[in-house]
Order: structure tokens, then sequence, then C-alpha cells
């Protein structure tokens, strides 16, 4: 399936921001990207396959018949683009999820868009991540290696800046077609895969893209980037790339607790 936006994005209208500062033992901040949910050592008991509606802000979790609590799973959190909703990222991926057998979470914005993009600040968004996460890694065994992000147009952004801010917790950050990296106290190296439509009049591949992949190479990031003749989209086959590479990275098997 090819997905388009449903509203243009004003990612565009922000000048491509990077700042790296130092790793530091501080509590973290909602307001600077910052999550405090990290996968517990150890294993949940059984809980519910399916498809759920989450406390937090409408978020959607799909979990694959073939869960099972002894066995920690992979975890995708995916985040819609401008004027989407948790639907459309559970429509892109619930297939694969299903076969591959990893946990799709898909949040839902408060606003239109993102809080980064659309009150230019971290907040209420992140807090709400949080707490989904949360109850998520309290009701299901998740793989502690193999917890990915990403997003599509803003979502993408979004993906990209709490991905690289919270890279201690996200092992893979996945945009398509973002338009910027919000500044913010990086942490980890998690691996990163971007696509990009060469036509792309939302979010043109030239100021975007093209500028935030030699800058994310720079500074050590190991980032697959792909660029494809089309426009502000998912094709089919950039979809099922991605999702394989989630479903392929090596498993974890220390059932939630430290290797």
């Amino acid at each position: 399936m090819t997905i388009r936006p449903r509203l243009v994005s004003i990612a565009a209208a922000f000048s491509l921001l990077w700042t790296c500062i130092p790793n530091a033992e501080t509590p973290a901040d909602a307001s600077a990207g910052e999550l405090s949910a990290r996968v517990p050592r150890t294993s949940a008991g059984p809980a519910r396959t399916g498809l759920r509606r989450l406390r937090q802000q409408d978020a959607l979790l799909y979990v694959p018949s073939g869960y099972r609590a002894r066995q920690a799973a992979p975890l995708l959190v995916m985040f819609h683009g401008a004027g989407g909703n948790a639907g459309q990222s559970i429509g892109l991926a619930r297939g694969l999820a299903e076969r591959q057998g990893f946990l799709l979470l898909a949040p839902k914005s408060r606003a239109a868009s993102w809080d980064i993009i659309s009150s230019r600040s971290f907040g209420a968004d992140v807090v709400g991540l949080d707490s989904t996460l949360q109850e998520v890694f309290a009701a299901y065994s998740i793989d502690r290696k193999r917890v990915a992000v990403g997003g599509f147009s803003d979502g993408a952004s979004y993906a990209l800046s709490l991905g690289l801010i919270n890279g201690d917790l996200f092992s893979d950050v996945f945009a398509f077609a973002p338009g910027f990296v919000a500044p913010g106290r990086l942490q980890g190296k998690p691996r990163i895969f971007i696509s990009h439509g060469t036509t792309d009049r939302v979010l043109p591949i030239g100021s975007t893209s093209r500028r935030i992949v030699p800058r994310l190479k720079r500074a050590g990031y190991k980032v697959d980037y792909e660029e494809f003749a089309g426009g502000h989209e998912i094709p089919d086959r950039i979809a099922r790339r991605f999702l394989e590479t989630l479903a392929a990275a090596p498993r974890y098997s220390g059932e939630g607790r430290d290797p």
C-alpha cells in the first residue's frame, strides 16, 4: 500500500537543527524529548493478543497471535504523519507484525501533529508515549535489543528526533520522508533507515534527507538510505524492506534478562 498524508506537513518550515550534547546521568526530561520507560529485566506474564486500545492518547497496540511471554518479542513504535491517526500506522505494518511476531504500537498525537511540530517544543506527546510504553512493558515480554521507532513525514521527523535522544532505548530508527531532526542530548547509536522520494513536494528531498543523512553519518551513525522515484509516500517495496529489516535483526534469547 502506498501512503500519502491527508494534511500538508508544517515540518518544512523548520530549519534543520543539530545539537550533540554529551550523555549525562540525569533524570529523563520530557521537555527535552527524553523517555524514562525502559524494558524491565524480568519477563511479563501472559497478556491478550490481537488489536487493543491502550489508556493513553488513543494509542493502539497490535500483538501477534503467536506471542508467548516466555520468548521476548521485538516492538515497533510507529508515528503517523500530520493529520493522521494510529489506525494508519497499524494498517501499514500489521500483516508483517503477525507473520514475523513483533508487537506494533501506534500512538496518536494530541494535536494535528506531534508536539515538537505543533507547539515547537517537546511536551504532552512525550509524556503520553512514556506512559504508553510503561503500560506495554509491564504487560508484555519485550526484547530489549529490538525496540524500534519509525514514522512517516512529521512522524518520521518525530521518530528521528526521539530515536536519537533515546538511543539507549531504541535499537533502530525508521524514517520515511523526514523533514528535520530536533536538537537534544543524544544517547546510544541506533541503526537508522531513511527513505525519501526524489519528487517530494511536501518535504523536498534537497532540503531534508539529503542534508540529514550526511550529518548523521558524520556523527557516527550507521545509516541505510534509499531514494526512490516518487513523491511524499511510502512505496510498497520500501515498506516491506524496512519491516523485513526489523524482523531479521538478531534475537535476544534472555527472556527479558541481561545476557
